[in-house]
C-alpha cells in the first residue's frame, strides 16, 4: 500500500463528540496543552486555520528524535510531550491531538507501518538492522465534514537535511510521509495501516515494538540505548555539546 486508506472510505467513520473528550494520555483539558494550545492559535476561529497552525507549532517546535524512546507512560502524556523540546512520532501525533481537541476540533489518533528508505546507520543499529517503523503515529483530524490525515513528525529543519520537503498540511487533504525524496529516491513507504484509536494503546505498541526490535530499544534512559556519536537526526544543540 502506498499510504493508509483515505479517511473518507474508512468504514468506521465515528462522530466528533467521541474524539473531544481528554484521554489520559491525550489529556487536551490539562493546563500545558490548553496554554500550548492557546498560544498557537492566537487569535484565530477557524477550525482549518487553527488545525494548520497547531499541525506546523508540534511539526517544527519539537525536534524529531527517534533515540527518545522511554517506558515511562508518564512522558506520552501531551502535557508531558508540550514540555519537552524533541521528540519522535507517536508522541507528537499525542501532543497534536490533544492540542486540536483543546481547541474544539475532534482529533483521534492513526498508527501505519511505514518503510524508510532514507535511514541511517545509527538508528538502524537502534533498530536491529531493520528498517521497517511500525506504528508510526499520525493525527486524524475532522475538519468540515472529513477525516484528514496529518503527520508532525519530521520537522523542516531536520527535512532539510535529509534533502526532502518538510510535510505541508492545508487542513483539507490528508499530509503523510512523502514517498520519494528530491533526488527521485524513494522515501517512505506505508506498508499496513493499524486503525485509529481515541487514545494511545501504548502497550500494544510496546508489545509490537519488542517482537520486531527487541529490548535493546527499552532502556530506562533513552539516551543509554542509543549507539554513540551522532547523526543526521541529531538536534543542532546536542550536536554543539
Amino acid at each position: 500500500m502506498s499510504s493508509p486508506a483515505s479517511s473518507a472510505e474508512s468504514p468506521q467513520q465515528g462522530t466528533g463528540t467521541d474524539y473531544l473528550a481528554p484521554g489520559h494520555f491525550v489529556d487536551s483539558d490539562s493546563p500545558e496543552v490548553q496554554a500550548f494550545a492557546r498560544r498557537v492559535v492566537g487569535d484565530e476561529t477557524d477550525p482549518i486555520a487553527m488545525a494548520v497552525r497547531l499541525f506546523e507549532a508540534v511539526r517544527d517546535e519539537i525536534w524529531y528524535d527517534p533515540f527518545g524512546l522511554t517506558t515511562d507512560p508518564a512522558a506520552y502524556r501531551a502535557s508531558a510531550v508540550a514540555a519537552g523540546g524533541s521528540n519522535w512520532c507517536v508522541p507528537k501525533a499525542v501532543l497534536l491531538t490533544a492540542a486540536a481537541r483543546a481547541v474544539g476540533i475532534p482529533a483521534r489518533l492513526g498508527f501505519a507501518d511505514v518503510r524508510n528508505h532514507l535511514n541511517t546507520p545509527r538508528l538502524r543499529e537502534r533498530m536491529g538492522g531493520a528498517d521497517l517503523f511500525v506504528y508510526h503515529g499520525y493525527t486524524d483530524l475532522l475538519l468540515d465534514g472529513r477525516w484528514v490525515k496529518a503527520t508532525p513528525a519530521f520537522n523542516a529543519e531536520l527535512c532539510a537535511r535529509f534533502g526532502v520537503e518538510p510535510i505541508a498540511f492545508d487542513g483539507r487533504t490528508d499530509a503523510l510521509m512523502h514517498e520519494y525524496a528530491g533526488g527521485g529516491e524513494q522515501y517512505m513507504e506505508y506498508v499496513n495501516d493499524r486503525g485509529v484509536h481515541a487514545d494511545l494503546p501504548l502497550e500494544e505498541i510496546f508489545v509490537t515494538f519488542r517482537e520486531y526490535y527487541g529490548e535493546a530499544m527499552f532502556a530506562a534512559d533513552p539516551a543509554e540505548s542509543a549507539p554513540a556519536g551522532a547523526d543526521a537526526f541529531t538536534a543542532p544543540a546536542a550536536a554543539e555539546r
